[in-house]
């Protein structure tokens, strides 16, 4: 039997012609495709060049404007964090205040066993623990939903181009807006202990301004690792658990302030620096230098790193998520 050897048919209108008896569209030749889309000079000017930016000035300003680019869409940042919430809390009738209940019932029943543990009057250990308390879950939240920022927002980092540095301010947001609702147990165990915030109220605003800038490092930070090492998550929790034990959050400072380990634990320790900053003016404690500058030097620590590897791994971050 002969094969018929397909014959070529162009339609003279167009410069795209079918095979016979198939359905498909053979390529223009490279005159038909200069005579519909004639060659135009480009002005130097106008030109584009796309580039690696394998330099530091150049990663730094891709970083730059990456950050800037997310300020520019807040807008979307705070839409996003709102509807991660009500994404959370789904079909839930109290939502966050879930958190807020459980919260306050566990700092009730902890404050009146550890005073009697730790022989302080209640009145001022209560207040003392539910700042501690509320403040640490607060941190530990940046940190562990920092890790997974950019893990977490795969699809998205994948199916659009945005600032990759929203993802790490979404968790920012996300964790004040929980944050907010928790502040009820705060007032209601100030009120019931009759305890009024410290004249020193007023420095709480540096100090949650420095919470701001170092949640949103920790999460560039951890979220770039977490994205290249899969390890990082579990570990990270399990320093932040031992952290807690090691740090006043459910013991007084005044325990082991005289004690040599106490000094290290209470001094040198960045949880303890940066818990202080916001819960010694609320209970009336004076204010100490030292603890701010422990702050701020680690706080420094912590932005510098965040943003030389955010700079060297921003390229790299679609691919591994």
């Amino acid at each position: 039997m002969k094969r018929r050897s397909p014959g070529r048919v162009v339609d003279g209108r167009t410069p795209f012609g079918y095979l016979n008896g198939m359905n498909m569209t053979s390529p223009p030749g490279r005159d038909a495709v200069k005579a519909l889309v004639p060659e135009t000079p480009i002005a130097p000017e106008n030109r584009i060049t796309i580039t690696a930016a394998r330099h530091w000035p150049g990663r730094i300003n891709a970083e730059i404007s990456d950050i800037v680019g997310t300020a520019h869409l807040w807008r979307l940042v705070w839409t996003l964090s709102v509807l991660d919430i009500q994404q959370r809390y789904r079909g839930s009738i109290l939502g966050p205040f879930w958190l807020t209940l459980s919260t306050g019932v566990m700092i009730g029943a902890m404050g009146v066993i550890y005073a009697g543990l730790f022989h302080v009057n209640v009145h001022t250990y209560l207040p003392f623990l539910s700042l501690s308390l509320i403040l640490w879950n607060l941190m530990s939240a940046f940190t562990a939903e920092g890790s997974t920022c950019f893990l977490g927002s795969e699809g998205m980092i994948r199916a659009m181009r945005m600032p990759l540095s929203m993802h790490a301010a979404r968790v920012v947001v996300r964790n004040f807006l929980v944050f907010a609702h928790n502040i009820v147990v705060i007032v209601v165990v100030f009120a019931i202990m009759h305890k009024l915030p410290g004249p020193y109220s007023f420095m709480i605003i540096p100090g949650f301004a420095i919470w701001t800038v170092d949640a949103f490092a920790v999460s560039l930070l951890l979220g770039v690792f977490c994205a290249r090492f899969r390890d990082i998550p579990p570990i990270v929790a399990s320093i932040m658990q031992i952290a807690f034990f090691v740090t006043p959050i459910i013991w007084s400072p005044t325990i082991l302030l005289h004690r040599g380990i106490g000094k290290v634990l209470i001094t040198w320790n960045p949880f303890a620096a940066l818990l202080g900053i916001i819960r010694d003016p609320l209970l009336g404690s004076p204010l100490e230098l030292m603890t701010w500058l422990v702050a701020l030097g680690y706080s420094a620590v912590l932005i510098i790193a965040a943003g030389v590897i955010f700079a060297i791994a921003r390229p790299r971050i679609a691919y591994w998520v």
